[in-house]
């Protein structure tokens, strides 16, 4: 009788506190959809650490298997776009739980393959069925929550996408160390299988649409993204533009976004509603997006060999140095989502983490060969905080202003422009890094003389013999290590000089409309609530 009346009785919902999708138990699909995209960002970087062991075991060159990195990259880019297409035709219930299915099976055929052909047929569909999860994680979380718990929504999604990436090494090293290269692979269908049951329990789906599947305009962006990314991986093998593979790769990666960019800009229904992009908070997160990939994926590809090569920390201990950005991370979100609960301008807090990161870089830059492992603590606790600080707010500021029904196709495109950065990013710092290294290497071994080296005479040298040589030898490698140390630090502070002059794009950002507050009890865990 009670529950009857009070029923009755209960206030209807305003259209703000009522989410676009509604579910019979949101803390649990909440937890399945970020099971799914964590299970998918570990894969980016979990294999990575594993591939001398799977090089011998597939008997692959040095050459030949980097194509098991960088065929995951080139399909997940190319299946990106094809998302919000995808997710209004079939329904994103369906796509969901098709890209879940497939990451688990691809996941088990990789563990599974003998030889390089099998590896890297399997690690596209990986790919492919991957680049699924991740817009559509995103548009679930905020497509079942009410527009006062939407940030608490994607700092929670937030953490996932910007600790995986930090905590993928690390598995894969005690993986790989422990049991197998294969459980790389193996240890996601425990965790897919559990997905893909909450998902199939309890995911809605929006509602379909009938929209002209762009052929044209998808086979120039695919080309367009394929060459790119193939052009930075083979650049520093083939010496850049010295190379005419390079050099056709960059001339088709030009012409074929040259004509996406007319065709969207002409064609009666084309790939992308035109409207998205005339959203000027979803351009500039589009922007900040790749920024943000560059600093956290370049970042991630220059610290291992740094600690393991330089400091000789060993795989383990290299992976527990790099985790107190995850810690950073988790901190910045979980204030960035009170403060913008609290009402808090997301710009002013973009602008701080820019700064934070930037001071990171900053202290980064001025590391040096003998020291402890507490300055890669501090800086890797003071990056993650920025990175946080900039991650959250603007996913928020991106969709603020968008349409709900463009949020599948927004999605995509900022995850597309996170990937693109992250690879432009990566290409950038190892070309600087070599670059700097053979720079660096000339000016200091022309400084070594027998003048400048007190304790080594260099007619002593010659008289010793091969003992002369050792001599030689042994300068010449502490030359090499003075010379990689101060490349890695150019590369910080070349990142760090970016990632300022990224700050005044913030200006741009429109400050989203006041939503109403969820209440005093504000916190991250509303959006289990």
């Amino acid at each position: 009788m009670a529950s009857a009346s009070a029923a009755a009785g209960a206030v209807p919902l305003p259209d703000e506190e009522r989410p676009a999708l509604h579910t019979r138990n949101r803390p649990l699909l909440a937890f399945g959809v970020m099971a799914a995209t964590i299970m998918q960002i570990l894969d980016t970087t979990i294999a990575n650490v594993a591939v001398p062991h799977m090089q011998a075991a597939l008997g692959a060159t040095a050459d030949t298997i980097t194509w098991v990195l960088t065929s995951y990259i080139i399909a997940s880019a190319v299946a990106l776009p094809l998302t919000g297409w995808l997710s209004d035709r079939f329904g994103s219930r369906n796509l969901f739980l098709v890209g879940v299915f497939g990451f688990v099976a691809a996941s088990m055929l990789c563990g599974l393959a003998t030889s390089l052909n099998q590896m890297v047929a399997f690690r596209l569909l990986q790919g492919v069925m991957g680049a699924f999860i991740m817009p559509l994680s995103q548009t679930v979380m905020m497509d079942i929550n009410p527009k006062s718990r939407q940030a608490s929504a994607m700092a929670i999604w937030g953490m996932g996408v910007m600790i995986g990436p930090i905590l993928g090494p690390v598995i894969g090293g005690w993986l790989t160390e422990y049991y197998n290269w294969r459980w790389c692979f193996y240890v996601n269908v425990p965790i897919g299988i559990g997905c893909f049951a909450i998902l199939w329990a309890l995911l809605p789906t929006r509602e379909q649409s009938i929209r002209r599947f762009d052929i044209f305009g998808f086979a120039m962006l695919a080309i367009a993204l394929s060459s790119f990314q193939l052009m930075l991986d083979r650049g520093q093998t083939m010496d850049w533009f010295s190379s005419w593979e390079v050099r056709i790769e960059a001339i088709v990666m030009v012409s074929a976004a040259w004509m996406f960019g007319i065709h969207m800009a002409t064609a009666r229904e084309p790939m992308f509603d035109r409207h998205i992009f005339a959203n000027r908070n979803l351009m500039m997160g589009m922007l900040f997006m790749a920024v943000n990939g560059m600093l956290m994926t370049a970042t991630l590809a220059l610290l291992p060999p740094l600690l393991q090569g330089l400091y000789g920390y060993p795989v383990l201990t290299t992976g527990v140095l790099l985790m107190p950005r995850g810690v950073g991370i988790l901190i910045s979100m979980f204030v960035t989502s009170r403060l913008i609960a609290r009402g808090m301008d997301p710009r002013i807090l973009v602008a701080l983490g820019l700064i934070v990161a930037a001071q990171s870089l900053h202290q980064m830059s001025g590391w040096s060969p003998e020291m402890g492992s507490t300055p890669f603590i501090v800086s890797g606790l003071v990056q993650g905080l920025g990175m946080g600080l900039v991650f959250m707010p603007l996913n928020l500021l991106a969709f603020a202003t968008l349409p709900p029904k463009y949020r599948t196709d927004g999605s995509s495109l900022l995850t597309l422009f996170r990937s693109i950065g992250g690879s432009a990013g990566i290409s950038l710092v190892t070309v600087m890094l070599a670059r700097n290294v053979q720079v660096n290497h000339m000016e200091l071994g022309g400084k070594v003389t027998g003048y400048s080296i007190s304790s080594v005479d260099p007619g002593m040298a010659s008289a010793l013999g091969s003992a002369g040589e050792t001599v030689t030898a042994m300068l010449d490698a502490a030359v090499n290590q003075q010379a990689l140390m101060i490349a890695y630090l150019d590369d910080f502070k070349l990142m760090m000089f970016l990632t300022l002059a990224a700050l005044p794009l913030v200006m741009l950002l429109q400050r989203p409309p006041k939503q109403p507050a969820a209440g005093k009890d504000e916190d991250m865990h509303v959006a289990f609530d």
